[in-house]
């Protein structure tokens, strides 16, 4: 990473302004690195250092199953099954799924009891899933459509950085 491209985030409270800076930040991070594994890594420590009044984020991978990526926040579940969880029904879905209230979908898994609200995006690759990234916060409804747009655009950047080293043991 050149850490000249590598910018201080302003105070700002537009959430487009803001997504732009995040955004520009995230390129700068995984520009030139193709290791899918070294780019969450760095998307995940970004996200989690930049988005107010959030808990956990992270990355899981589709193995048969989701199995926990990088991540930043407490320890979390290792697997989740495709289709249980938000995380599960994202991937099964291949969507993303904002929820203002964890604790009203129907078979949430609590890794962190403190969690409230839940974004999930999928990771696309060749119409299949990669993974998920998942983002938790301790504050009800704390995700919106705007966060889900420049999300799916970061997702999205990760892959295609990453896509030249995918084969079939990657995935």
């Amino acid at each position: 990473m050149n850490e000249a491209q590598y910018t201080q985030l302003p105070l700002t409270s537009n959430q487009d302004e803001f997504y732009h800076h995040v955004i520009q930040n995230a390129h700068a991070l995984i520009n030139g690195e193709t290791d899918l594994i070294a780019n969450c890594a760095n998307i995940a420590a970004l996200l989690f250092n930049t988005l107010s009044n959030v808990n956990w984020c992270g990355f899981y991978f589709l193995k048969e199953e989701l199995v926990l990526g990088p991540f930043q926040g407490k320890p979390a579940c290792v697997r989740i099954a495709v289709g249980k969880g938000v995380c599960g029904t994202a991937a099964l879905e291949q969507r993303t799924i904002i929820v203002d209230d964890v604790e009203q979908f129907p078979g949430h898994i609590a890794c962190d009891a403190e969690s409230r609200s839940e974004i999930v995006v999928p990771m696309m690759f060749d119409d299949g899933v990669l993974g998920i990234l998942d983002i938790d916060s301790p504050v009800f409804g704390r995700f919106n459509e705007t966060d889900a747009r420049y999300l799916e655009k970061i997702v999205h950047s990760i892959v295609f950085a990453s896509s030249s080293t995918f084969n079939s043991e990657t995935m």
